[in-house]
């Protein structure tokens, strides 16, 4: 199946009512780590690199190794920028073979978020890579040592109903990242998510729908979002605070260790089976089966069947097609 865009992938969750799981990578063990979770599960995944752990890889190094990894495999892989900034940053993960970018300009007033993300959307879609933008704010980001400060949701920055539906008309996003009392990593308090706002934007956009801030949603809540229109569900400071809970532990119990491997895998088998239980948790798990198998296009490795919801004419992204095609497009679009 190989690499697969936002677009194709989330209108298969929104068919089938499911939401894909979106992890994090900020080192070269995740890549595996998270690729073995899916494929162990039978489910698709998206691999994302977000713009604020840019200071722990190198991302021109790191993406084509994702990029590479995912082309071995045959379960459909979305390779995503999360929470680009600027336009520069997308540009550098259109660049790099990405398959879908996040502009993030929700901290701007929505006249401006709108223009730019606008600008992100027409430069994207000119090489079939889809979008992702936000609209209200998600509050609490936070990395490195700041990442166990707990944040709570400000209703007043919820996302506007009247606000998604002129989003969504204006900038032509493939997926729309909404608040609805979500926050990145710590809550404070118990998530109070206000799935009544959550039922109106569906209705009124009909667009999938993102929820950042996954960690610490109750699984409850989680099935519940999925059900009223959540088809992608970001998780990163869960599998990142099982990762060093199981480190402390293994140090606890042989404190003579010195084995810089045998911690590394400690914290990655902590982090697949995270993951591994989320993709349950979402509705993903089982979906790359023979029966419900999401391919779009088939060659001679895989598995020989078609999905006949999709189009003929659709067909996944082929990373040396992408990037000749970047070559010429992107910066045609810069001139």
């Amino acid at each position: 199946m190989s690499l697969i865009t936002l677009k194709d992938l989330l209108s298969h969750a929104r068919e089938n009512k499911y939401a894909v799981g979106a992890f994090n990578i900020t080192n070269l063990d995740l890549i595996d780590t998270l690729i073995d979770a899916a494929i162990e599960e039978n489910s698709p995944i998206i691999l994302q690199i977000a713009e604020v752990h840019f200071k722990y890889l190198n991302f021109e190094e790191i993406g084509p190794a994702i990029i590479n990894a995912a082309k071995k495999v045959r379960i459909p892989i979305c390779v995503h920028l999360d929470h680009g900034q600027s336009f520069q940053t997308v540009m550098r993960a259109i660049r790099a073979g990405f398959t879908s970018v996040m502009f993030d300009g929700s901290h701007h007033p929505i006249e401006e978020n709108i223009r730019q993300t606008k600008e992100v959307v027409n430069a994207a879609h000119s090489v079939g890579v889809s979008v992702e933008g936000e609209i209200g704010a998600v509050g609490g980001e936070a990395i490195g040592e700041q990442a166990a400060t707990a944040h709570a949701a400000e209703k007043s920055l919820f996302t506007k109903v009247e606000e998604a539906i002129r989003f969504k008309e204006e900038t032509n996003t493939d997926a729309m990242a909404i608040a609805i009392g979500n926050v990145h990593g710590l809550y404070k308090g118990e998530p109070d998510l206000d799935f009544d706002r959550l039922i109106q934007i569906r209705d009124a956009t009909k667009v999938p729908l993102v929820l950042h801030g996954g960690s610490g949603i109750s699984d409850q809540d989680f099935k519940k979002a999925v059900s009223l229109g959540i088809n992608k569900i970001n998780f990163y400071t869960g599998m990142s605070q099982k990762a060093v809970i199981s480190v402390k532990e293994y140090l606890d119990k042989t404190p003579g260790a010195i084995s810089y491997p045998d911690l590394v895998g400690k914290a990655m088998q902590s982090v697949k089976e995270t993951v591994r239980d989320r993709l349950r948790v979402f509705g993903s798990s089982g979906m790359c089966t023979a029966e419900k198998s999401i391919c779009i296009s088939c060659d001679e490795e895989s598995c020989q069947l078609e999905d006949p919801r999709f189009k003929p004419e659709s067909k996944t992204v082929l990373y040396s097609d992408l990037v000749e095609r970047i070559s010429k497009e992107v910066l045609d679009q810069l001139k």
